[in-house]
């Protein structure tokens, strides 16, 4: 899957430059592991296959979008074009 747009400042430098500067370093080895998977997956049903990290649809005010956890409460978050790619990625604190 293609990731179109990033939303969280410090993620889109992670993916464009590999350094982790303003995010937690402790987790940026899992959020580099998880953009590979989504990266490699050809559809969002792939992501509910392990290595599991949580993948679930949001619902509510937020029904469309998806969700991956990253750490207890941090999520990776993004929404799906109408072509399958990722839309506004992002690194949410759930709490």
């Amino acid at each position: 899957m293609e990731i179109e747009s990033v939303r969280h400042k410090a993620l889109r430098l992670y993916l464009e430059t590999g350094k982790p500067k303003g995010l937690d370093a402790q987790v940026a080895g899992r959020i580099r592991n998880m953009v590979a998977f989504i990266v490699s997956a050809h559809d969002v049903d792939e992501l509910r296959i392990p290595p599991n990290f949580g993948f679930h649809a949001l619902t509510g005010d937020r029904s469309g979008s998806y969700a991956m956890t990253v750490t207890r409460n941090w999520r990776m978050t993004f929404g799906l074009s109408s072509d399958g790619a990722i839309t506004d990625l992002d690194l949410e604190d759930y709490h």
